[in-house]
This record gives C-alpha cells, structure tokens and sequence, in this order.
C-alpha cells in the first residue's frame, strides 16, 4: 500500500501562513473588471492640477463637448 504524501510548504517562502489562498478562484472578476475599466495613469504635473477622478473626468467631458461642437462648426463652414 503506498502513503500519500503530503504537499510540502516552501521554506524560504515570504507568504505568511495566516494567508490561506487554498480556495481562492484566480481571475474571479477580471472580465466584469476589464470589461467596465480604462485604466489612465496621468503624469504628476497633470495629477497635480486635478486631484481627484471627478475633475478629470468633467474637464475631459468638457473637452470633448468643445471638440464636438468644433468639428460640427468646421462642418457647416466647408457645405457654405
């Protein structure tokens, strides 16, 4: 009858043994994540001007508003 051995931990393993990922699903919410997620990493002279994601956020919709209402206005100058 042959024994069954047991896994052996690493000893020069960091992980800590509270830390017990035994039952843990890898990738669980990635795609829901990357799905709904667009990652911008802004550089510190920019990060510096607006410090939180709702800044950057309105001053890029209204950007894109002025953008839009240009390129409607360069439109209607070309068909004149």
């Amino acid at each position: 009858m042959r024994k069954v051995r047991k896994a052996k931990r690493s000893t020069n393993s960091s992980m800590r043994p509270e830390y017990d990922f035994s039952k843990g699903v890898r990738g669980k919410h990635a795609a829901r994540y990357a799905s709904g997620t667009n990652v911008v990493v802004l550089e510190p002279d920019v990060a510096r001007e607006f410090p939180t994601n709702d800044e950057v956020n309105q001053t890029l919709r209204a950007v894109a508003k002025l953008l839009k209402n240009r390129k409607r206005s360069g439109s209607k100058e070309n068909t004149a």
